[in-house]
């Protein structure tokens, strides 16, 4: 029986929280809180949050036939993980994806350690989520805002640098599962054609452009993704 997991990334509230509509649409679907978001600590890179999912995964019984669903890191941790144990995935739905390094200004690290010492900094960091979920409904943003605030900048630090180190260039042609991108088609940060790039490189693999949309397609456009899920998933039965 498929299994449909959502895993989430530093924005949209850096928690599950991000898929909400996702998951009150797909009955079953599941959706973890990672290490380092709301509590415990961060793993040290990709492959380390691939194989903690995993575990994760494994420890529910959930062993094989898995739709992994991600965004920014956890587009990257499912990317890892269709690479690494191709027999347990079906299929793979990746948003704001990149297979290499997008070049993040270090100006963009920096902020975020000070905002983590710094209240004044931490209310503009908070404002810069808001604009980075400008598509977003206004009351949802805000309760992810919310989110934001708990699990803190100092997460996202340490997601935006492992996400920096991420590079599978060298193997992507061998990727195995069924591949979705969904590319939003408006985004403000890193707006290169990253998930062009991994589409090219994948033969089969399909790519939903969605204009008025950012870096969060499945908040922004929930309606739109979610069909767009559904009717992937059907092809792979």
């Amino acid at each position: 029986m498929t299994q449909l997991v959502f895993i989430h990334g530093p924005g949209a509230g850096g928690c599950a929280q991000a898929y909400r509509h996702q998951l009150e649409h797909f009955k079953g679907s599941i959706a973890p809180n990672l290490p380092g978001h709301l509590s415990g600590r961060s793993c040290s890179g990709v492959e380390a949050y691939t194989e903690w999912l995993r575990g994760w995964l494994w420890a529910q019984g959930h062993r094989s036939d898995l739709v992994l669903v991600g965004f920014t890191l956890g587009a990257l941790m499912a990317l890892q993980f269709g690479l690494d144990y191709p027999e347990e995935v079906k299929g793979l739905v990746l948003m704001t994806a990149a297979m290499r390094p997008k070049g993040i200004k270090p100006e963009v690290f920096a902020n975020r350690l000070r905002a983590a010492e710094d209240p004044a900094t931490l209310e503009g960091w908070l404002d810069t989520m808001r604009s980075a979920m400008n598509y977003i409904d206004p009351v949802f943003r805000e309760e992810l805002i919310v989110w934001h605030r708990k699990v803190g900048p100092r997460s996202q630090y340490d997601d935006l640098k492992m996400m920096e180190e991420f590079d599978v260039r060298d193997r992507i042609g061998t990727l195995k599962p069924r591949l979705l991108l969904i590319q939003g088609m408006d985004r403000h940060v890193a707006p290169g054609d990253f998930e062009g790039e991994i589409h090219r490189a994948v033969p089969g693999s399909s790519l939903l452009s969605l204009p008025k949309s950012g870096h969060f397609p499945m908040a922004e456009q929930p309606v739109v993704v979610n069909r767009a899920i559904e009717e992937f998933m059907a092809k792979l039965d």
